[in-house]
């Protein structure tokens, strides 16, 4: 077989294979400054069942393949002992938002100056750690910021919200340090403070104004998604896009006192400090299960599809923050604190009435936040492009962090030209946007000499929702049944 490439930078093929030819689409060149260069790979084969030529691979060393799918090759992470496609330094920083209220961040591709600025948003419990795959590998190509949420990972309080006490009933577990927040009354500086919904748009329009300083585009995972489209609701102006990545549509469970002023008034207490009695001594029984290591291990294991992702550093990280000693009160206001002045729903009429841009990147098994609220968004707005990625949990970004960061990258590129550059799955220009889905197979490398493979959708503007119902129905049937069998 002979191969004759041009210019061979990093790069995507799609290659579709028979049993007798292969025959290459156009390909997009990645190339390292965030631009997009045209390319083609002339293939001649002879008799052979067929060959994929894949990212970074050497092309005497070819993955055979017999049967008649297209697969997409994608770029894997990046290789830190590579000197040439090294992976993007990661700074971690913070700044004293109000008082006592340090925001811990992390940033990457400081350097790219002219780059468009993108802001990662965390889930409840993580922090900006659990974005490291998106800083290290998309801060290569632009200004990445991701942000912990005051009252959670490491920007919680530098000091007690409340005034000691040395009872018994101050909140201290046997053989443990008193838990900040268990005191009498609220020091000044935190005076009504309560995690919520406002409190974090409130925060995250202080990053991008003061910190970032111009608009960006703004991803969330799960409660972070909720927040990236609060925030775009209520700020559009700071927005360029939203990426919703498995989000939560909804969030907190008792009456906003602006939005409801009499209903909230029924409930004597909405996450502010001191925590009342009755609560100090629930939050004592249920902080000590929830943040037993076993636990949290437990709890990833279920929203992690793919057990084999290395998951140590992010249960390690968010073991240690369990140790703080404001850990157990920040849990307490957060499960207590009111919902947003906007629902869910309400934001996202709000974005649609505003024309902001919205993405839809949802991993398809997740027990949680499962595929079917991604088909609600989606058919709320029918032309916002919605990808559904399997194997993948809860946590995409983490779990298949290859296939969230290409997307990314086209969906940015995509904003960035005007619609020029097409979406990704479509830039081959022979799809119909129009038609209800487009599924590909993607490929990448992962670790020493092997590669991961999972299955992509997107889902078009004539997409039917109860169709897409009984697709997911159907797969969660085939599991199950499949369970069973073994």
């Amino acid at each position: 077989m002979e191969i004759i490439s041009q210019n061979l930078l990093p790069q995507c093929s799609l290659v579709t294979w028979s049993s007798n030819r292969l025959v290459p689409y156009r390909s997009n060149i990645l190339l390292p400054g965030g631009g997009i260069k045209k390319s083609r790979f002339v293939i001649r084969n002879g008799t052979s069942d067929g060959y994929v030529v894949g990212e970074n691979e050497d092309l005497g060393s070819l993955a055979r393949r017999g049967d008649s799918r297209s697969k997409l090759l994608i770029p894997g992470l990046p290789d830190q002992s590579n000197g040439e496609a090294s992976a993007a330094r990661i700074t971690p920083s913070h700044c004293e938002w109000k008082p006592n209220l340090s925001v811990h961040y992390e940033k990457s591709g400081c350097d790219n100056v002219e780059a468009p600025a993108v802001l990662f948003l965390p889930g409840f419990g993580v922090g900006s750690f659990h974005y490291e795959k998106q800083l290290t590998d998309l801060g290569r190509d632009y200004r990445v910021w991701a942000v912990d949420f005051v009252g959670q990972g490491l920007s919680l309080p530098t000091q007690d919200p409340t005034t000691t006490t040395m009872s018994e009933e101050a909140g201290a577990l046997e053989d443990s340090e008193p838990f900040w927040g268990f005191g009498d009354e609220a020091q000044p500086w935190a005076d009504q403070l309560v995690y919520s919904l406002d409190l974090w748009r409130e925060q995250v329009q202080y990053i991008v104004e003061e910190v970032i300083g111009e608009p960006v585009y703004i991803a969330g995972n799960s409660l972070g998604g909720y927040v990236a489209l609060y925030f775009a609701a209520t700020h559009p102006h700071l927005v360029k896009g939203v990426t919703l990545l498995n989000a939560t549509p909804f969030w907190g469970f008792f009456p906003n006192p602006v939005r409801s002023p009499r209903l909230a008034r029924l409930f004597p207490w909405s996450g502010t400090f001191p925590l009342p009695a009755r609560v100090k001594k629930l939050t004592e029984l249920v902080w000590q299960k929830i943040s037993d290591p076993e636990s949290i291990a437990e709890i990833l294991k279920q929203v992690y599809k793919d057990h084999s992702t290395d998951v140590d550093k992010v249960f390690s990280r968010i073991v240690e923050i369990t140790q703080h000693p404001a850990a157990a009160a920040s849990f307490a206001s957060i499960m207590f604190a009111p919902g947003g002045e906007l629902s869910f729903s309400e934001a996202l009429s709000r974005c649609k009435e505003n024309n902001v841009q919205i993405c839809l990147m949802y991993g398809r098994e997740d027990p949680w936040v499962g595929p079917i609220w991604g088909k609600k968004i989606k058919k709320e707005l029918p032309n916002a492009p919605y990808y559904e990625i399997s194997p993948a949990g809860h946590c995409p970004h983490d779990e298949v962090p290859e296939v969230v960061n290409y997307l990314m990258r086209g969906w940015i590129k995509h904003l960035e030209s005007g619609g020029f550059e097409a979406l990704p799955l479509l830039e081959d220009g022979e799809e119909d946007w129009e038609q209800s889905s487009i599924a590909r197979e993607m490929e990448f490398p992962r670790g020493e000499g092997w590669k991961k493979s999972v299955k992509l959708w997107l889902y078009g503007s004539k997409y039917s929702f109860w169709g897409g119902v009984g697709e997911a129905f159907r797969a969660s049937l085939v599991r199950v049944l499949r369970g069973r069998s073994v």
